[in-house]
């Protein structure tokens, strides 16, 4: 079950890859409030659909409760955060707080899920996000100094790990697309008028075809069938493990937003890419040989 864990994180990580650079494309001509709640209302409409055609249960108690949080980490914080950070970072630059995602989520599933990582899993995740932080700075994707809106990065990755954890254990109960599914829903009357708010003040985006195509991605795979197999792997788990598959996005980041703008892929992409992968690998291999001696 664990390996399944780690091929649904993978095809989650990989769709959310091409987060940043779309996001990025975006806000060159939509507005970032547009983008961050614009995109939930879409996701939200296909997510009703959805559960109303598969005639899904509600939710439950306490399960009400638990679906705002996942709404406040990855349906409002994340995406409002980052919308507003890249209209003055690059992509790039972004997926160096991103890249500290993987520790943050291991945290969130520590104290929320109880998980007990060993040792050599803290040290290998460790590592990873030094060899992500390392690899971009010369990579050139900007660590010359503090960003204002590096403090709204950071904040979308405390958001995201909290909401992710909190997805996943939803999802052991009541279903990893349902939870999406229901949190976004549960988001609409809070999206519906932040989204009415960014055409009231800057009218409705008058944005060229690529524009909206990179905010169709971000509403359609981002926002909506990302998490399908996102919080499918969390949920197989353990959630500190496949949370490690998330150290190569911001590698996958790097290549997609140099390969969409044009820029030039050197020999230290690849040895960038293929140490992340190493401390990756080493992190998951860690924590299947502390489960297999725990059991």
């Amino acid at each position: 079950m664990t390996r399944a864990g780690l091929v649904f994180g993978f095809v989650g990580v990989l769709a959310f890859s091409f987060t940043l650079p779309f996001t990025r494309i975006a806000v060159e001509q939509i507005d970032p409030l547009f983008i961050g709640a614009g995109r939930a209302v879409v996701a939200a409409a296909l997510a009703a659909l959805v559960l109303a055609a598969t005639r899904q249960r509600l939710p439950k108690g306490a399960q009400w409760l638990r679906l705002c949080v996942v709404v406040i980490g990855v349906v409002v914080g994340f995406p409002l955060l980052t919308s507003f950070a890249l209209q003055t970072v690059p992509a790039a630059h972004g997926a160096v707080v991103i890249g500290l995602l993987p520790a943050a989520t291991a945290i969130a599933a520590v104290i929320r899920a109880k998980e007990r990582p060993s040792i050599t899993f803290w040290v290998a995740s460790g590592a990873g996000v030094a060899s992500v932080i390392a690899f971009i700075a010369l990579a050139g994707g900007g660590l010359e100094g503090l960003h204002p809106s590096d403090l709204l990065l950071l904040g979308a990755v405390v958001l995201a790990a909290v909401g992710y954890a909190e997805g996943a254990l939803l999802s052991r109960e009541i279903g990893s697309w349902q939870t999406i599914c229901w949190a976004l829903v549960v988001a609409l009357p809070a999206m519906i008028p932040l989204t009415a708010v960014s055409v009231t003040t800057h009218g409705w985006p008058q944005a060229d075809a690529s524009h909206w195509l990179a905010f169709g991605y971000l509403a359609l795979v981002s926002m909506f069938l990302g998490f399908f197999a996102w919080y499918r792997g969390l949920a197989i788990g353990p959630i500190a493990q496949v949370s490690q598959i998330q150290l190569v996005q911001p590698v996958l980041t790097i290549v997609w937003s140099a390969l969409i703008v044009g820029e030039r892929l050197d020999l230290l992409v690849w040895l960038g890419a293929l140490v992340v992968v190493v401390c990756a690998a080493a992190a998951v291999r860690a924590r299947i040989a502390s489960s297999t001696r725990a059991g």
